[in-house]
């Protein structure tokens, strides 16, 4: 060691677990704030940090031969010039590392050694992601300290899940929301008060915007839910939030995968569905009830390994309660809040649809499945193979595309020739996390599916997605099932109805808006307002004459539900498109500032 490192090795800074345990103890009741905490501002080097590939290197052999004691890889760190920007090529050379059996103490000596004592960013990251391999139960009080740091937040909580899963539900969840209204619940779980658990669990808003579905499943883990439910088997409004709870973790637009990685899944669904009977007849109860039958019937549920018939079984349950007069009446209720109006037609509309079966079961189903109104989820177009849902089961990252997309195009007919078509994209974007395609052709009597293009990886795991295999239909049935679906009128609602025709007719007849230098943008029922049809259109000048000039300008017109049938409002809406430039009464929703001011156009206020 030379004389430079010797000094080093004794004026070492305060390790940052102690940080954390500092911060903590100055702390407001002793909770942590939301979000977590802030590592120390500390200066960088003034020399130019390694490029990735020499970083990358470096790293490699700091860690070869694995050391022995911690202050042997703060110096390695330290003399390959090592920050807190290569934390990830850290973590990814950790988790390559080749070690035999014998090896596996030391490593995890050395982890412990890091977690506890080390000083800097890649010290610490190198000893969380070693105890992610091999911590145990002792580890877990270190880890759930160092997970309240942002900087530690995530390996800490991949550390802790294997361990207590109940400690990593709660860093996680102290680190990563934000809200006041869920900081009575935090509260209540960092200082292990059950009481205040179980009243902070049924009180604190349920709604999507306070609940994604990894949220849902790490406050379900948190709180231990079935352990709740069994303490208090009579509280019905606890069982009413577990099974919102569940809705949650299943929800297609958001990350279905934590309803299959939740480990308690099938006990919750056992409580929720067989002590149903005990909650009271509600708008919200049933839209619980129903969107946990359609989950159990065509979605995630499904994936879940359940005992032979214990799914079908659950399902005939939930069909036979929500069949019952002061269930089914439910539906009727044509007055108060939109809200209430909303739900009680979509119960209407898709109550029984959960509950039955096709006449003649083949290996391809196709089923339009319209989520609750009131959540916003979306309308996707389900599709089960051997009775397993697809986009669920092999890429998790949003929901199935629209009927409007793959049936009202023919997109999943089977043609002469081989086409590629997007079953799903990511609910963030494709540019961001991808999308699904398939190749579907005709292959005599068969239809073949095959040539899949999904994310090499599966949501939250590192391991590459495993091929997929050609999938094949018997061809008379794989067309009368897709004629079928192509042809179900059973889940729209009115507003919905008139968005299709106009498509539609506009599909027939693109010179009602090509006359107005227009051409067709998205069509369907308005997100924030269900009950409205919303028509957008992108104006080019110049379009009508095949002279387009300049980027163009998108518009958006809003149509009210007025009542009349769809058909009726939908012819009323394409003569207005043929009589007057729709320019004059839609509003521009897209484009750029910059190019409506030029083309005289005012451009919309987001606040």
């Amino acid at each position: 060691m030379s004389a430079q490192e010797e000094r080093d090795a004794l004026t070492l800074p305060l390790a940052l677990y102690d940080y954390a345990l500092h911060l903590l103890r100055e702390s407001r009741d002793g909770v942590p704030p939301p979000r977590g905490y802030s590592l120390p501002q500390r200066p960088e080097p003034d020399e130019a940090p390694p490029s990735h590939e020499a970083a990358e290197i470096a790293v490699r052999e700091a860690l070869s031969p694995l050391p022995e004691d911690s202050a042997t890889l703060h110096r390695r760190f330290a003399r390959h010039g090592i920050r807190d920007l290569h934390k990830h090529l850290i973590r990814s050379a950790v988790f390559n590392l080749s070690l035999p059996n014998g090896q596996h103490d030391a490593a995890r000596s050395l982890g412990r050694q890091l977690t506890r004592t080390g000083t800097t960013v890649p010290a610490v990251t190198a000893g969380l992601a070693l105890l992610i391999r091999y911590g145990e139960p002792e580890d877990v009080p270190y880890l759930s300290a160092l997970g309240l740091l942002r900087e530690f937040t995530r390996p800490a909580v991949d550390a802790l899940d294997p361990l207590d899963r109940q400690s990593a539900a709660i860093v996680w969840l102290v680190t990563h929301t934000g809200r006041d209204e869920l900081r009575p619940l935090l509260r209540a779980l960092w200082t292990g008060d059950q009481q205040a658990i179980r009243t902070e669990l049924e009180a604190f808003p349920a709604t999507p915007r306070f609940l994604s579905t990894t949220a849902a499943r790490r406050i379900a883990e948190a709180t231990r839910l079935p352990d709740l439910l069994d303490h208090h088997p009579s509280d019905a409004a606890l069982l009413a939030r577990a099974g919102r709870l569940l809705v949650r973790m299943g929800c297609t637009r958001d990350n279905p995968t934590d309803l299959l990685v939740y480990r308690d899944a099938l006990t919750v669904y056992e409580r929720v569905v067989t002590r149903a009977g005990l909650l009271p007849p509600t708008l919200d109860h049933h839209a619980t009830l129903l969107s946990l039958a359609l989950d159990l019937s065509s979605g995630p549920g499904v994936l879940l390994d359940w005992p032979p018939g214990r799914r079908a079984a659950l399902l005939e349950s939930l069909g036979l309660l929500l069949a019952e007069p002061r269930w089914a009446s439910l539906a009727d209720t044509g007055a108060g809040e939109a809200d209430q109006r909303l739900r009680a037609g979509w119960i209407q509309r898709t109550g029984r649809q959960p509950f039955t079966r096709p006449a003649t079961p083949g290996r391809l189903r196709v089923e339009v499945v319209a989520g609750d109104p009131v959540d916003r989820e979306p309308v996707e177009t389900r599709i089960l193979v051997d009775g397993r849902p697809l986009v669920p089961a092999v890429f998790a990252r949003g929901p199935a595309r629209c009927p409007e997309y793959l049936l009202d195009e023919g997109r999943l007919r089977a043609g002469p020739e081989p086409r590629e078509v997007q079953l799903a994209v990511a609910s963030c974007t494709e540019g961001c996390c991808g999308a699904l395609y398939v190749t579907i052709r005709r292959d005599g009597d068969q239809v073949v599916w095959e040539g899949w293009r999904r994310p090499p990886t599966m949501p939250g795991s590192r391991e590459p997605a495993p091929a997929l295999p050609a999938y094949r239909f018997d061809a008379a049935a794989y067309d009368a099932e897709v004629a079928r679906a192509e042809t179900d009128r059973s889940w729209p609602w009115p507003a919905r109805s008139t968005a299709r025709l106009i498509k539609a007719g506009l599909m027939e007849r693109p010179e009602l808006l090509s006359r107005w230098d227009a051409r067709r943008g998205w069509i369907s029922s308005g997100f924030d307002d269900p009950d409205t049809t919303v028509v957008t259109f992108w104006y080019v000048p110049g379009l009508a004459a095949g002279k387009p000039v300049g980027d163009p300008l998108q518009f958006r017109w809003v149509v009210p539900d007025d009542g009349t049938p769809p058909e009726a409002q939908a012819a009323a809406a394409l003569r207005r498109l043929a009589e007057e430039d729709p320019k004059t009464y839609g509003q521009v929703c897209g484009g750029s500032r910059e190019r409506a001011e030029e083309l005289g156009f005012g451009w919309p206020d987001r606040a």
